[in-house]
């Protein structure tokens, strides 16, 4: 197993032959990726080095301190997020290939295709269909709340393959190209004013079948997969230094206003960062041990935790704006190529907040994951259809 300073090494070398001032971004982030230093954790050949996903912080302070180009977050974190890990675990050597170091630049943006209008935490209720025709599939459906769907050239698609069986069984998960024929992105406006997903509606749209991932008809083992990565980058998609999330701009606020400050205001400051605190250390606790599996039903927990911190820390920040934060920036229709929480009004924070106990996973359905996957508290039959609540789709 490589060691912390063996990384620092290569990657010294690898810039002795890359000047991050002379190449270009893509370029740069091209030959990174075919160097082994992307993610590290990865294997040899894909971006990585099949070292301990602990040392990617070894690898990336070493490009900072070189002013090196980076990747951009906010551009492609279902790709990075969710596509990435499930493709690693599920897809065939040329679909790893072919995709994983376009995921990983931003080259290309991929979406997730599994929410439909009658199935959104009951997913293995799913009605669009993919038939066979030979060497491809064709596939008719809708699916909805699909993000950056606007932006993406390939989607993560879950569709009904066999409709005549029990209905986990019946499912197959593809890649989907978004910009084929019979793919149709519109927008949806959300209670922020802006387009930040869509609904696509996919008619007749034709998939080869080299672009399936996994058997046909285990869709719904690999979609789980994609899920448990879903929570955790929802979780934690803001990992870093202490106020780095939600907590933020509150505390600024907090230091930078005292006319604003009361004993009971500052009260609940105090317990709500001491939360956010246990919430940021709980998440890098949680990156640790994905350094030594796949992400577990833990994952659903700190995206339940973060969901409920977001939405009482805006609530909070609105109240701490007294007058200010009943002015909204900007309610134009949007389509944003990145969705963030900073640099944007409290407004914003609070009314975009509402939406993280939804996506990902409703907080009703997490719960319901943790109290029996991670309490091992006994499941509870479905008194309209005698159906265990473990059997459920999550």
């Amino acid at each position: 197993m490589l060691k912390p300073e063996q990384v620092r090494e290569r990657v010294r070398a690898f810039l002795a032959e890359h000047d991050p001032a002379a190449a270009s971004r893509q370029d740069f982030l091209n030959a990174r990726f075919d160097a082994g230093l992307a993610w590290v954790h990865y294997p040899e050949g894909l971006g990585g080095l099949g070292a301990s996903r602990a040392l990617q912080a070894v690898a990336d302070a070493e490009f900072d301190a070189a002013d090196a180009p980076g990747i951009d977050p906010d551009r492609n974190p279902i790709g990075r997020g969710m596509a990435a890990p499930t493709i690693l675990a599920y897809g065939s050597d040329e679909q790893q290939r072919r995709w994983l170091r376009g995921i990983w630049t931003g080259e290309e943006v991929w979406c997730q295709l599994f929410s439909e209008p009658g199935a959104g935490s009951d997913l293995a209720a799913l009605a669009t269909r993919a038939a066979s025709d030979g060497e491809s599939w064709v596939v008719t459906g809708q699916k909805v709340w699909t993000s950056q769907a606007h932006l993406a050239r390939w989607g993560l698609l879950l569709a009904r393959t066999d409709p005549g069986v029990e209905k986990h069984a019946g499912l197959t998960y593809f890649a989907c190209d978004m910009t084929a024929p019979g793919v149709e992105v519109r927008p949806l406006r959300q209670l922020t004013g802006e387009a930040e997903f869509n609904e696509v509606f996919l008619t007749e749209a034709r998939i080869p079948d080299s672009d399936r991932i996994g058997p046909v008809g285990e869709g719904w083992k690999v979609a789980n997969a994609t899920l448990m990565s879903e929570r955790v980058n929802i979780a934690n998609a803001r990992s870093g230094p202490r106020e780095s999330g939600m907590i933020g701009p509150v505390a600024a606020a907090w230091r930078a206003r005292p006319e604003l400050r009361t004993p009971g205001l500052h009260d609940r400051l105090l317990a709500l960062w001491t939360e956010a605190e246990v919430a940021r250390l709980a998440g890098e606790m949680l990156r640790q041990q994905l350094a030594a599996g796949k992400p577990g039903p833990e994952g659903s927990a700190a995206k339940l935790v973060f969901a409920r911190l977001n939405q009482e820390i805006s609530a909070y920040e609105m109240e701490l704006a007294a007058a200010d934060g009943l002015r909204y920036d900007d309610w134009t229709m949007r389509r944003p190529e990145r969705s963030s929480f900073f640099g944007r009004s409290p407004s914003f924070r609070y009314l975009r907040a509402r939406g993280n106990s939804i996506e990902g996973g409703t907080s009703e359905i997490l719960r319901n994951i943790i109290a029996e996957r991670v309490l091992g508290l006994p499941s509870e039959p479905r008194q309209d259809k005698g159906v265990p609540w473990k059997d459920l789709p999550r």
